[in-house]
């Protein structure tokens, strides 16, 4: 996952292959509480592993639920035939509605002395209807800041099941769900009916409700979309074991992209048209603007069809939160795209109407937005912008105009805040740049290049981290290929040059930060000796080794971005870079920084005989015949004798950013 302040898409221009989605939030946290109101065990296998999933197994864990994680399957033991606890607890919710909603009626109806906070926006969406609908049957419930909002108290209920309990469906389904997840624990001596005041709003995620409770032994009688019967006698039953589906809401981005992108088409992984989720119905409106869809039992494909994209109008009470995606493919249509039905985008992560109608227009568009709908134009050739996108903590968002990357006018778009995917889906970007593909060219590389000991490889990673870029560290590479060498029995002169460079063509090596990695071997300490560096000088002026490590070290250039150290990155490597920085450092200083590293890793070390062969070795890379070392023409130098790691970083993100305009 991307934990970066901001991640920049590069322009990007096809997209081709297979993602495999993690589970569905909305089924996994159904899932978790059923199964803690379950007597016995209930294995889950493919839970999602999000934040709101986190959120609500730690709630289960508060409540003497066992609680067993390994990977993406959950053992729960649940609490049928046990004692809930009566000792007051206090529940922690985040941002996550459907841990908030469902939690708070199963307490409230169970009883006892509970208290359920969240971040600051959970504080501001509504509860209220819920909470009246709790009131309505006896339940104690007071609200400890505003009125109709979390946070919220829970204490013993005084339970009245002789009537109908009303509950309003036109703010959001999660109440009814809620509603009808918590009843059945009150349902022993008699039936309960629940009636939706208003029309209903998202009926598919009531089908999932229904759906699983029916999984867990509990028969709803729906009467139309008014009524809904809990009968007498109704008891949980653990399923033993159960699957979750993937999410067919993280589905849509990827039918999204298929549908805008060139390529040979996507195929999704994990969820098919037979899905019980309702959010699977986007792939009809995605059809409907020009996609081709074809589907099997767990997989979906789609291809670019019609192009431009069709501008429609629709009703989107089936699809709440995959719709989000349309508004952003609506800006690669033929004609305005209008989204109706959909206040409940209102009350969610952030108001969504207000969300995505600020965000499109900072890339160019027209938008218009009412209390319920919104319509977005098109954006032509030649009139997109660079923009950089506010996330609202609403992982839909950062998601949704992720596709907006595959713009004509190949203009990049930042992501602020890409790490609120964790919510649903926190591989997100990586599965996104796992089948998105473009130029080289676009892939933005910086280039940080300087003598030995001059720390371009500290600083080179920490900017990388930084901005969420891939690391080259190419002097590395020189001291893996010599060590790798040497390995084979091979000699480090012009007599096993051939054998060398045929080694070095496939050198399995990677890097995590500044450790190195050869075959998923840590080799970090073994090449950085001193005479590692002496081996590598030695390789690095053999011509056919440097030839066969040319194409390696381009392959590291990948979405998003690339960060290379070494000594030739700008001048030889990556002269079209956009950013070029020559470190510097004195030799006294290097010498000393290079004395301090190897006494700490135990290492002796002699000061003076280092400074020797510092200045030996510049002698020698600024003198070779074949890339020696110097500054690239516009190489940006910054000496870091006298400076801080820190502010050394501080300098070079803040060339890039020079570099990197974005529009508010």
């Amino acid at each position: 996952m991307f934990s970066t302040a901001f991640l920049d898409l590069p322009a990007l221009q096809g997209a081709s292959g297979t993602v495999t989605l993690p589970g569905s939030k909305s089924i996994s946290n159904r899932v978790l509480l059923l199964s803690a109101l379950c007597q016995g065990t209930t294995v889950v296998h493919d839970l999602l592993d999000s934040d709101d999933t986190r959120v609500m197994l730690a709630a289960l864990r508060q409540l003497g639920c066992g609680v067993e994680v390994q990977g993406t399957t959950v053992t729960i033991t649940g609490l049928g035939g046990r004692a809930w606890p009566t000792e007051a607890i206090e529940f922690f919710m985040g941002n996550a509605g459907t841990a908030m909603r469902p939690l708070t009626a199963a307490l409230a109806v169970q009883g006892g002395d509970f208290t359920l906070k969240g971040v600051p926006r959970m504080h501001e969406r509504p509860i209220g209807d819920l909470v009246d609908a709790l009131r309505e049957l006896g339940c104690a419930i007071d609200y400890l800041g505003n009125e109709g909002y979390p946070p919220l108290r829970v204490r013993q209920p005084a339970l009245q099941l002789d009537k109908p309990i009303p509950v309003r469906g036109d703010v959001s389904s999660q109440f009814l769900t809620a509603l009808l997840m918590a009843l059945p624990l009150a349902a022993q001596d008699r039936a309960i009916t629940i009636e939706v005041v208003g029309e209903l709003i998202s009926k598919p995620y009531i089908e999932i409700t229904l759906n699983l409770l029916a999984r867990y032994g509990i028969a709803v009688e729906r009467q139309g979309w008014e009524r809904f019967v809990i009968p007498a006698g109704s008891r949980y039953q653990s399923p033993g074991t159960i699957h979750v589906e993937a999410d067919a809401s993280s589905a849509s981005y990827f039918i999204a992209l298929g549908a805008i992108a060139h390529g040979k088409g996507i195929r999704i992984q994990g969820v098919g048209a037979d899905s019980i989720q309702g959010d699977i119905r986007f792939m009809d409106a995605a059809a409907q603007m020009g996609a081709k869809i074809t589907s099997g039992p767990n997989w979906l494909e789609i291809q670019r069809g019609a192009w431009p994209l069709k501008g429609i109008t629709l009703d989107c009470n089936h699809i709440p939160d995959a719709a989000m995606t349309l508004a952003v493919m609506a800006l690669y249509a033929d004609g305005p795209t209008t989204l109706r039905n959909i206040a409940s985008w209102r009350v969610k992560e952030t108001d969504r109407i207000v969300a995505m109608a600020a965000e499109s227009r900072k890339l160019g568009a027209t938008v218009e937005e009412g209390p319920d709908w919104i319509t977005i134009h098109p954006l032509p050739a030649g009139k997109w912008q660079r923009a950089s996108i506010h996330t609202y903590d609403d992982h839909r968002v950062a998601m949704c105009f992720s596709l907006a990357a595959f713009n004509a006018d190949l203009v990049p778009v930042r992501i602020e805040d890409p790490k609120c995917v964790a919510k649903t889906f926190p591989d997100y970007f990586e599965a996104l740049f796992s089948v998105a593909h473009t130029e080289a060219a676009n892939i933005p590389v910086i280039c940080i290049d300087g003598p030995t000991a001059s720390g371009k490889g500290t600083l080179a990673s920490r900017v990388a981290a930084q901005l969420g870029y891939h690391y080259l560290d190419s002097g590395a590479l020189y001291r893996v290929t010599a060590y790798a060498a040497l390995q084979a029995g091979l000699t480090l002169e012009a007599a096993d040059e051939a054998k060398i460079a045929q080694l070095a063509r496939s050198l399995p090596v990677r890097f995590e930060g500044e450790q190195v990695l050869l075959s998923n071997v840590d080799v970090t300490d073994a090449i950085r000796s001193e005479q590692g560096g002496m081996n590598a000088s030695k390789v690095s002026v053999l011509p056919a080794v440097r030839d066969a490590l040319i194409d390696l070290q381009h392959s590291f250039q990948r979405l998003p971005g690339l960060l290379a150290d070494g000594r030739d990155m700008g001048t030889v490597i990556f002269p079209n870079a956009p950013l070029k920085v020559f470190l510097t450092a004195s030799a006294a200083q290097r010498a000393e920084r290079r004395h301090k590293q190897l006494i700490s890793k135990g290492f002796s070390a002699n000061i003076d005989s280092l400074r020797a062969d510092l200045e030996a070795r510049d002698a020698r890379d600024m003198s070779r015949s074949v890339a020696p070392l110097k500054p690239a023409q516009d190489a940006l130098q910054l000496d870091n004798s006298s400076l801080s790691i820190e502010a050394s970083v501080d300098q070079v993100l803040n060339w890039w950013q020079g570099r990197q305009v974005f529009g508010a």
